[in-house]
């Protein structure tokens, strides 16, 4: 009996899934196999469902900073969903998100709560636990500031780490591809929900100014330090350079648009485009914030 077939009766397992709709960029990719996590019940067993299935593994969430290629017509996706979307908070201001949750969607519950501190989440189209991994930030604030402590399911067992076992930094952890994070605990502090509301239409309306909408997932290149990677992008002349139907777009040098069935390929020989003509021109070397999943990552 094949994997497939062991599993077509398993409300958690859909075979042969369009990822068109799960990533930021729209790529043109496949899965083998998409597995829902939508409860701790489904956690049981677990690693043995994913052994079974016989491909190899990666989590997936919002989709965003993360480029989805050929490959993974031969994985399975691990998707968190249902109640990996709950949020509380307590009355001391400390609140457990789902990693399934939108980071847009946290910032704004928790503003209208009364409470403080995640506003700059309002704008990053991700999910909490691709924040964690990824330690998401923006607008002088990152994951790290407000993080106490993590949920992980790793080789088949539930534990929770401290924010320093995980070694945040710049648009980094120590967390692998094997590790899958289940909720995160941040510290919040109380203030005015006023005041915390035009907060979050500032950074709202900063982003509409000065970074495009469309299919994109997000600053392509990390910051080098005592620089702007968008600085040298510009200076570099990439805007409205274009590779099939990836463009880099010419309202902010350091975002990919891409047009319906744009492919990874696509996206990685322009932003291969993108680094050389940086270091030709300006001598720097810069370095990719996007994840990569059924591609090979350009370097």
């Amino acid at each position: 009996m094949s994997s497939s077939t062991r599993f077509d009766d398993d409300p958690r397992v859909a075979h042969d899934v369009d990822l068109s709709s799960r990533s930021t960029y729209g790529l043109n990719a496949r899965a083998s196999t998409v597995l829902s996590v939508r409860s701790r019940d489904d956690l049981e067993g677990l690693d043995e469902v994913i052994e079974a299935l016989g491909h190899p593994w990666r989590t997936l969430g919002q989709g965003s900073n993360v480029v989805l290629g050929p490959g993974c017509a031969r994985m399975t996706i691990v998707s968190l969903e249902g109640e990996w979307g709950a949020m509380s908070v307590d009355e001391t201001g400390l609140a457990r998100l789902g990693a399934g949750l939108a980071l847009p969607v946290a910032a704004r519950r928790l503003s209208s709560a009364g409470w403080t501190g995640f506003e700059w989440a309002v704008g990053i189209p991700g999910s909490v636990g691709g924040a964690v991994v990824m330690n998401a930030g923006g607008h002088g604030a990152d994951t790290a500031s407000v993080l106490s402590r993590v949920a992980l399911w790793r080789h088949g067992r539930i534990e929770w780490i401290s924010a320093s076992e995980l070694e945040l930094t710049y648009r980094h952890s120590a967390l692998s591809d094997d590790d899958v994070v289940l909720e995160a605990e941040i510290r919040l502090v109380p203030g005015d929900p006023d005041e915390s509301a035009e907060r979050l239409r500032e950074i709202v309306r900063w982003r509409r100014e000065h970074q495009p909408g469309g299919r994109n997932a997000g600053s392509v290149f990390t910051n080098p330090p005592g620089d702007h990677a968008a600085r040298l992008l510009e200076v570099a002349g990439v805007k409205g350079a274009r590779r099939g139907g990836a463009v880099v777009s010419t309202k902010h040098a350091n975002f990919i648009l891409c047009e319906p069935g744009t492919g990874a390929s696509e996206v990685i020989d322009l932003m291969i485009h993108m680094r050389d003509r940086v270091r030709h021109e300006c001598g720097v070397t810069l370095e990719t914030e996007h994840r990569f999943i059924g591609v090979e990552a350009p370097w």
